[in-house]
């Protein structure tokens, strides 16, 4: 069953290759298109499944042993999150069937947003740092041309930002993994892992652990996340859901890896660190939420405080907060992708992006203002939604751990999250209906189910927690016991 490991990869990867020769045949691309995310499900659901009952998985790829060849790992988070993604991106493609527009279906849209998974999978797979960046190199060149597709003026000045930022963290990437390499030798993870205990974490070490949180800090938008809101704006709704629920978690998923597998013999350096960065960026975003009456700014800094509230299980660093982490993680790459798919049709129907041209939208829109009301308690965390659980797992870690200054910021974003979202409700749902949305059709059904979708999984994700924590413990008991991966990764 370990070969299951590499199909999230070669799937989409084929399926991309197959879509190049189909450019003038938009019909069959999406049947291709289809079949393959589903297929991904269905696969990803088995890795759940094998992982859950005969822990972790391996695959050495070509047959060389680690710390020498390529190794894929499939451990709970692992497998959960590419689950996620699997359900999140099928959710996104169905939307922009209806919304991305044929030109830019007949620009490679497809192939594009295959070969953007193909790197997604990997990053989530990879138990070796230098396919870490190889994969993100993939994630990211596709992104780019994502972003790009369309070629209007705001697009091409946000992704010359959104590149040059990126390859500046690419670059330090790459520096940091020959720094690393020369330190200790090799960039097996599990490898790693024994290497740097073995070396002590200290003086060269905690700097090339610093250079790797600055790197992976850029990519999640953890604090340096002033290339987000821009560069999230510019591309079409079903491309800014996209990247609002995958790109940024990649980012975080390298975090917490790095941080509790590879560096997580001196905290008192790096997960302070990580705890500043943490603050500075749920407050910072929770002050964006409320500056503006855009909603995409609003939801674009929504991405940003959930970042920081993520990396706050990681700088606590028990295993209830990993789980918190990992929990919440979760649920937010759905409500992430619901709540980027549901402002696109704010806007759509009202036919601009500003609140205050904007108002009685319930009397047309019942089903999206209920919708929207949902996703606005499920971020927040209010029960019995999805983000309930993972939050609730994170505010009693920050207490029992003594972080009482942390937790008071996770609280307080969290409710500064909520009025934001209940202000995109209250002003575009309720009062008189403005001139702009008035002429404005009716939805098509085909546009508002992938919506209806997210939202069912939200709820049923809050309602059948306990079932999903069963599993988000799995992943934090290898988290705080990172010698369970590297047993697995090195038994052979």
């Amino acid at each position: 069953m370990n070969n299951l490991l590499v199909l999230p990869l070669l799937l989409p990867l084929c399926t991309a290759v197959i879509l190049l020769f189909l450019k003038q045949y938009l019909v069959i691309q999406r049947w291709v298109s289809t079949v393959s995310v589903l297929m991904n499900i269905a696969i990803a659901g088995i890795i759940v499944m094998q992982v859950r009952s005969a822990g972790i998985h391996v695959l050495h790829i070509g047959g060389w042993m680690p710390p020498y060849g390529i190794v894929f790992v499939a451990d709970m988070l692992s497998a959960l999150l590419v689950l996620t993604t699997s359900v999140v991106s099928a959710f996104c493609l169905f939307f922009a069937f209806g919304t991305i527009g044929v030109e830019r279906e007949r620009y490679y849209f497809y192939p594009l947003f295959q070969f953007l998974l193909v790197g997604i999978y990997g990053s989530f797979l990879t138990g070796d740092l230098f396919n870490l960046f190889v994969c993100f190199e993939v994630m990211l060149i596709s992104s780019y041309a994502l972003i790009v597709l369309g070629g209007t003026r705001r697009q091409l000045r946000e992704t010359l930002k959104y590149m040059l930022i990126n390859i500046l963290s690419s670059s330090l990437f790459v520096a940091a993994v020959a720094y690393l390499y020369g330190v200790v030798g090799t960039l097996n993870m599990a490898d790693l892992s024994l290497k740097v205990a073995e070396a002590g974490q200290s003086g060269v070490l905690n700097v090339i652990a610093l250079l790797f949180m600055i790197v992976f800090a850029l990519k999640a938008g953890l604090f340096l996340f002033f290339w987000l809101p821009g560069s999230y704006s510019a591309p079409p709704s079903a491309v800014a859901a996209l990247f609002a629920a995958l790109l940024t978690k990649v980012g975080i998923y390298a975090l917490i890896r790095t941080f509790t597998l590879i560096f997580h013999s001196n905290p008192e350096v790096t997960h302070s660190w990580l705890m500043g960065m943490a603050i500075a960026t749920m407050i910072l975003g929770a002050i964006g939420t409320v500056a503006y009456h855009d909603i995409r700014q609003i939801i674009n800094y929504n991405v940003v405080v959930s970042v920081g509230l993520i990396i706050m299980g990681l700088a606590v660093s028990s295993e209830e907060g990993l789980e918190g982490a990992v929990f919440y993680l979760m649920h937010d790459m759905l409500a992430k992708a619901l709540l980027f798919l549901l402002g696109g049709l704010i806007i759509q129907v009202a036919g601009t992006a500003d609140l205050r041209q904007m108002g009685g939208m319930i009397r047309r829109y019942p089903l999206m203002g209920a919708m929207v009301f949902i996703t606005a308690l499920a971020i927040a965390g209010i029960p019995p939604f999805s983000g309930f659980a993972g939050k609730l797992l994170l505010i009693q870690a920050g207490l029992r751990e003594g972080y009482f200054g942390l937790t008071a910021v996770a609280l307080g974003s969290s409710l500064i999250v909520l009025y934001s979202l209940i202000r995109i409700f209250m002003q575009a749902f309720w009062g008189e209906e403005k001139p702009l949305q008035e002429q404005s059709p009716m939805l098509n059904r085909k546009l508002i189910m992938p919506s209806v979708g997210l939202s069912l999984l939200v709820i049923g994700m809050g309602l059948g927690s306990e079932a999903v924590y069963n599993l988000v413990a799995d992943a934090g008991s290898t988290l705080i016991l990172p010698m369970q991966y590297v047993d697995a990764v090195l038994k052979e």
